[in-house]
């Protein structure tokens, strides 16, 4: 499942924003993002580093615990694996994949989300889509205005 959108931001801001400054990432996108800590790892910007997050999606606050599990920083792209919170409980795995691109004076922003259900029973993330999109919204906002 992805999600795109075009924001005003520059690239390389917009994916240092999420490489390096995840721990800023409440001031900047507090309007979904509520908290989040550094759990394992040398740092915030490491391959490897766990976080717990705080956020609203749909409505409701979740926790969820994610890895960076790589990051490309010549394509600009930055994959997350989830290995614990609510999401896990309707899904057997979860990866989220940021791309951020230049386009024209701004950026192309993509999520694309990569997942296993637990059963056919579990609706499409949509929630989750919109979370996203939400919290790339926000970021470009802040990062317009600093």
């Amino acid at each position: 499942m992805e999600c795109q959108l075009e924001i005003k931001s520059s690239a390389d801001k917009f994916f240092d924003a999420y490489k390096t400054e995840a721990h800023l990432m409440p001031k900047m996108a507090n309007q979904v993002v509520r908290d989040v800590k550094l759990v394992e790892g040398s740092g915030w910007d490491s391959e490897g580093s766990v976080r717990q997050w705080y956020f609203v999606a749909g409505g409701k606050l979740e926790t969820c615990k994610e890895m960076m599990e790589k990051v490309n920083d010549k394509d600009r792209t930055i994959v997350y694996k989830l290995v614990e919170g609510e999401i896990m409980k309707a899904f057997k795995s979860w990866n989220s994949i940021l791309n951020v691109m230049p386009m024209g004076e701004g950026s192309l922003v993509k999520w694309t989300m990569e997942f296993e259900k637990q059963n056919d029973d579990v609706p499409d993330p949509v929630k989750y889509g919109e979370f996203l999109t939400t919290w790339a919204k926000n970021v470009d906002t802040y990062l317009l205005n600093v």
